[in-house]
């Protein structure tokens, strides 16, 4: 099964459709995360990381691949089909969907103490902001579907929060990016508490039910301005009445689940594991089927099926079985062959690609001194 794929930290908005944001009655503060642009067809263009942008991405409709009868795209067409491309919907996505659905219906009424939450970990490129967005999409549309406006009001429910751990991140400048996603106005005096009052106000009168926290590796419990973020996110899944997922890059290993903090976090949190797909698993072959998946996605005029399927040790070697390093090989392959008019991928075709670096240092052999 496959859905749409959507670029991490950012998405695109017409503000003129989001006049109802909430905290705000306009736009959001713009900032490192909140800095609004245009996108190709000349609109304005927000991050994922703030309500305007979220809401086009969870509500546009989710691109789809090539079906029997379609009439033929174009060559720009095809381009940005692969650019943007799909999603497979991997073991990890399931779980996810399935254990979020579970816990917000399990903290819906719970009150006195913090609601239970989860953690999506993995290596780098594994998949995890893909499948957190994925499953934040869903509740989104879940939500607003079973959840109309009452009494026929106009104002939108604001069911979901996606928002991104800072860089050296202290208690202010995170509980201001849970601002700037709500468009809250803040200044420079107001104070950490101040913020955090307006925060947990306007959250709970927009009524969003599962915050997404992003890049939670960036969070060092062991630094004073660490323990302090530590500490507000603690406090914010007290006060509000949201589940909370988080994810990051091997979580597990990092100072947050250290210390007395990382002790409470580990008591409160399940673990998703978004990990690299082995080669074989008993019986079955993961990562052919995962290859295969992304080959049937494919828009390409001349292209074999099973051709790439039939090259599963090799691309294994090449992406160490990540499915991010995966995707971005093939697609910059496809492109590739629709620029050079080839329209087919094969191994001497991908052996001209270089993705990411992690993924080239693994395929070459260490030289021994």
């Amino acid at each position: 099964m496959v859905t749409h794929n959507p670029a991490k930290p950012h998405a695109t908005n017409n503000p003129a459709s989001s006049g109802n944001q909430p905290g705000s009655g306009g736009q959001p503060e713009s900032g490192p995360q909140g800095a609004v642009g245009a996108d190709a067809d000349g609109e304005a263009s927000w991050p994922l990381t703030t309500w305007p942008g979220w809401q086009r991405f969870a509500t546009t409709e989710p691109i789809r691949p090539p079906q029997i009868g379609d009439a033929p795209r174009s060559q720009d067409e095809r381009l940005a089909y692969h650019s943007a491309f799909v999603t497979i919907r991997t073991p990890a996505i399931t779980t996810l969907t399935t254990q979020v659905r579970t816990l917000m219906l399990l903290g819906r009424h719970q009150q006195a103490t913090a609601r239970p939450s989860l953690i999506v970990t993995g290596p780098a490129a594994a998949g995890k902001t893909t499948a957190l967005l994925h499953v934040g999409r869903a509740r989104h549309l879940a939500h607003t579907h079973n959840t109309p406006p009452p009494d026929g009001r106009s104002r939108q429910a604001v069911p979901v929060a996606y928002v991104l751990v800072p860089p050296g991140a202290s208690a202010k400048t995170l509980v201001t990016e849970f601002a700037r996603y709500l468009g809250i106005p803040i200044t420079g005096r107001m104070t950490t508490t101040q913020i955090t009052e307006a925060v947990c106000h306007t959250y709970t009168h927009a009524g969003v039910r599962l915050v997404m926290i992003d890049e939670i590796h960036r969070l060092n419990p062991r630094t004073t301005t660490g323990a302090e973020a530590a500490d507000l996110l603690k406090d914010l899944t007290e006060r509000l009445p949201a589940t909370f997922v988080y994810a990051g890059i091997d979580v597990t290993t990092t100072p947050l689940f250290t210390g007395v903090r990382g002790a409470q976090l580990a008591a409160r949190a399940s673990l998703v594991e978004c990990g690299a797909f082995p080669a074989r698993h008993g019986k079955s072959e993961p990562f052919k089927e995962l290859i295969a998946g992304v080959e049937a996605a494919l828009d390409l005029h001349k292209h074999r099926p099973g051709t790439l399927p039939r090259q599963a040790s090799y691309l294994h070697q090449r992406t160490a079985g990540r499915i991010g390093s995966l995707t971005r090989l093939i697609r910059q392959a496809a492109i590739t062959a629709i620029v050079d008019g080839t329209e087919r991928i094969t191994k001497a075709s991908l052996e001209t690609i270089r993705i990411d670096h992690h993924a080239e240092q693994h395929r070459r052999p260490k030289t021994r001194n």
